[in-house]
């Protein structure tokens, strides 16, 4: 527990990724102040204008296990072993992520994750302000101004952490310091959020141990289980255009008629579909860059705040909490700040540079690829010769979502793997017609073995 003499940082965000990294920097004897501008939610129920379903994978157990929270959040996830595709016209089946029920992500709530980690960070002594919105930060004289209902209040800090998301104050406070370089490309498609209930007997009324999607080419829908026995349903498109778009499915009654040729099997499991989608608001989608993530050894930012990205790849979260683990790593190794704070971000800004990019791509892959005839026959071949080539031809998946080696390594890795699985099938219609000398002597000489990430 934190004593007089302890160490002292301010938290800027009670989110998911600044109550874990109080966690952790509590556990190791700091003094932590976490400011959040919304209420507590263990009293006035979670208020996030965020998707409410997310993926939890190895990265983010990794860091709960750490905090000594994954038991707890466990019981209250939902195992997903892959993709249950649903195309237009033929039978939905299951894509598996791994080889089996070891490798599989989970699904968790939002909120409910939120306050596990919230409670956590209080029982190890944290101390938690709650309506307290960053307004403005003096650097030269070290004092933050919070909006406390209604008042300013200064508080005097010895460093700022930004762990108040894509929006980020603090990162707009330390811009007016130093140029950050921040620059955002949006993505040309958003998305609403709708729900499948459960059925009349009170349970799941499709394969709950799935991420289900309906891939449509250039748009899609994914529904994701809850452990309440709903599923929460986004629907992914473009924001213009002729096709289904946002601009052209306005209304309830246009998103009925959309689902009722496009996605007819969700549809008929949705009987608030068309309250739901003149409820909620279309989601923006970006990705946000930035040249430098630290004022020295006043102020850093990491997760949302640092290297927001678009959710295709299931791995925000997960990359924040990876980045609390490096963090708090750092400020353990070093009592200088600003050293501290230049290792971690040369430490993870080209690894969160790698999964934007990766972010990207698989929203590619999932709404136009999952049930294309080359992509499956792509995919059989890299089951193969996983088995083949144990630790040395890893599938993308497996680097990026079981394994925590680096995310610039998973890239690099995949990129390369992509080429050799696209050339051995160009033509091709069956794994039987593959030269299998050939692609063994160019994965023995192009992939060495990989190490799996220690600790």
């Amino acid at each position: 527990m934190p004593s007089e003499s302890s160490p002292a940082i301010t938290l800027i965000g009670g989110g998911l990724a600044g109550a874990l990294l109080a966690i952790l920097l509590a556990q190791r004897g700091w003094s932590v102040d976490v400011y959040e501008r919304r209420g507590d939610p263990r009293v006035q129920g979670y208020a996030g204008g965020r998707s409410i379903n997310l993926a939890l994978a190895e990265r983010g157990l990794h860091a709960l296990r750490q905090a000594g929270a994954d038991a707890q959040v466990l019981r209250q996830a939902v195992m997903m072993r892959g993709r249950f595709v649903h195309p237009l016209h033929g039978m939905p089946g299951l894509q598996r992520y791994g080889r089996d029920d070891s490798e599989v992500i989970w699904s968790i709530n939002r909120g409910d994750l939120n306050i596990v980690l919230l409670n956590l960070a209080e029982s190890f002594g944290a101390r938690l302000w709650f309506d307290h919105a960053l307004e403005a930060v003096d650097f030269s004289r070290q004092l933050a101004v919070f909006r406390h209902h209604g008042q300013p209040r200064p508080v005097a800090f010895r460093a700022l952490v930004g762990t108040d998301g894509a929006g980020s104050t603090l990162r707009a406070e330390m811009a007016k310091v130093q140029p950050l370089g921040e620059r955002t490309d949006w993505l040309d498609h958003g998305y609403k959020e709708l729900e499948i209930p459960p059925g009349p007997d009170g349970d799941f009324q499709m394969e709950p141990n799935a991420l289900h999607i309906w891939p449509r080419d250039h748009y899609m829908c994914i529904a994701l289980p809850n452990d309440e026995r709903t599923f929460t349903v986004t629907l992914f498109m473009p924001h213009a255009g002729a096709h289904p778009s946002f601009a052209t499915v306005q209304t309830g009654a246009d998103a009925e008629a959309l689902f009722r040729a496009q996605f007819p099997d969700a549809l008929a499991l949705m009987p608030t579909l068309r309250q739901d989608f003149e409820a909620h608001p279309v989601g923006q989608l970006g990705t946000l860059h930035l040249d430098r993530w630290h004022l020295g050894g006043q102020a850093v930012l990491l997760g949302d705040a640092a290297h927001a990205m678009v959710p295709f790849h299931g791995q925000g979260m997960n990359c924040a909490f990876e980045d609390c683990v490096a963090l708090a790593d750092h400020l353990q190794q070093t009592s200088d700040l600003a050293t501290a704070f230049a290792a971690f971000e040369a430490e993870r800004k080209p690894n969160a540079a790698a999964i934007q990019k990766m972010a990207l791509d698989n929203y590619i892959e999932m709404r136009d690829r999952v049930d294309d005839a080359d992509y499956l026959l792509q995919r059989e071949l890299e089951l193969a010769l996983q088995a083949r080539h144990p630790g040395r031809f890893v599938p993308h998946y497996t680097m990026v979502t079981f394994m925590r080696i680096p995310y610039a390594l998973a890239l690099q890795r995949s990129e390369l793997q992509r080429t050799l699985l696209t050339k051995a099938t160009q033509g091709l219609t069956s794994l039987d017609q593959i030269d299998w000398a050939a692609l063994d002597a160019q994965i023995v000489q192009q992939l060495p073995p990989l190490e799996p990430a220690a600790g």
